[in-house]
């Protein structure tokens, strides 16, 4: 009997190496695999994640690139209620199921409840809503996007993040989230949601950047065994965004283009670099296949400690995303 087993079990193994290599034949610029972080929920959460929000995304666009972003070796993606993208992420992920380059617990799913989701009621409706349009079962990572809450029409409805993190941890207990955090909280709102909260947030999602390095607030996330995740990480080396001056100085400085010469990376692979070795997570986004390949590609170097900072220096304090639409409500973070 034991004999039939164990040619039962290398029959399988052999099953599954083929089935890898078969992948891999498919996929050549696969990229491999990204170390992840333990949370205090007990789930490893990948360090690269694929963030997928676009302002005036075409159709299909964030599909294709979730799509492009697991076939180079994302295993992390990073959507919310409020970019209206689920249905294309899900569609992306469901796509590459089907076509057996991963299954779902490969993945790291992270989607966010919306300011005016804030009423304890009113959380399970918002996840279940983007479950079904993630066509997911559960998410790895559920995220309070910020603390303060409206109505339909934007007006301020006051609600305490306390009242929204209670329906949090319902999700959690119904096995619709594996883990839950907060975007966009200070440290003095940690620390108020930390003494109320049964299950601890695992996650503090923020702007962290080369220009805005928040040392303050990673520090603190550390201390509290909360896990840092940087959005917006190019911050203002980003091609995308230019300088507040008008003039783009940190991107023509020519000492970083030393140190893309030096280590043969782009200015982005550099910076999204110096976050990983500050032991901070990031979602890097981009719609264009080679750059979503890159942006994964920070494992095969290491910045010196001169060079880490070097790249520190380039703080300006300057956020990519004030929110100033919302610093008339209350709990507004900045």
């Amino acid at each position: 009997m034991s004999i039939m087993v164990n040619i039962k079990s290398r029959k399988s193994d052999r099953i599954k190496e083929c089935a890898t290599l078969a992948i891999y034949l498919r996929y050549p610029k696969m990229i491999a695999k990204v170390p992840t972080v333990k949370l205090s929920s007990g789930y490893e959460m990948p360090t690269i994640g694929l963030g997928t929000y676009a302002r005036n995304a075409e159709q299909g666009q964030v599909q294709k690139a979730v799509e492009w972003g697991i076939e180079a070796g994302y295993r992390h993606v990073d959507t919310a209620m409020i970019y209206r993208n689920e249905e294309q992420v899900g569609e992306g992920i469901a796509n590459k199921i089907k076509q057996g380059l991963v299954i779902r617990d490969d993945l790291f799913v992270t989607t966010k409840l919306w300011n005016d989701k804030h009423a304890e009621a009113d959380v399970l409706p918002a996840l279940e809503q983007s479950l079904s349009k993630l066509k997911l079962t559960y998410v790895d990572l559920y995220l309070i996007h910020w603390p303060v809450s409206v109505d339909q029409n934007d007006e301020d409805t006051g609600i305490d993040y306390i009242e929204t993190w209670r329906g949090m941890e319902n999700v959690v207990k119904l096995g619709l989230a594996r883990s839950i955090g907060v975007s966009n909280f200070n440290k003095e709102q940690l620390d108020r949601l930390l003494t109320a909260a049964q299950i601890k947030p695992a996650v503090c999602q923020f702007e962290i950047s080369p220009t805005l390095t928040q040392h303050d607030l990673v520090d603190y996330c550390k201390k509290l065994s909360i896990a840092p995740v940087a959005y917006t990480p190019l911050g203002l080396l980003s091609d995308a965004r230019p300088e507040f001056s008008g003039k783009d100085l940190i991107k023509t400085d020519p000492k970083l283009g030393e140190l893309s010469q030096k280590y043969g990376k782009s200015r982005a692979q550099i910076a999204l670099r110096y976050l990983i070795q500050r032991g901070i997570t990031v979602i890097p986004k981009s719609f264009t296949k080679s750059r979503i390949e890159d942006n994964l590609n920070l494992f095969d170097f290491e910045l010196s400690r001169k060079d880490m900072n070097l790249v520190d220096s380039y703080n300006l304090n300057l956020r990519c995303v004030p929110a100033l639409g919302m610093s008339n409500l209350k709990n507004f973070p900045f």
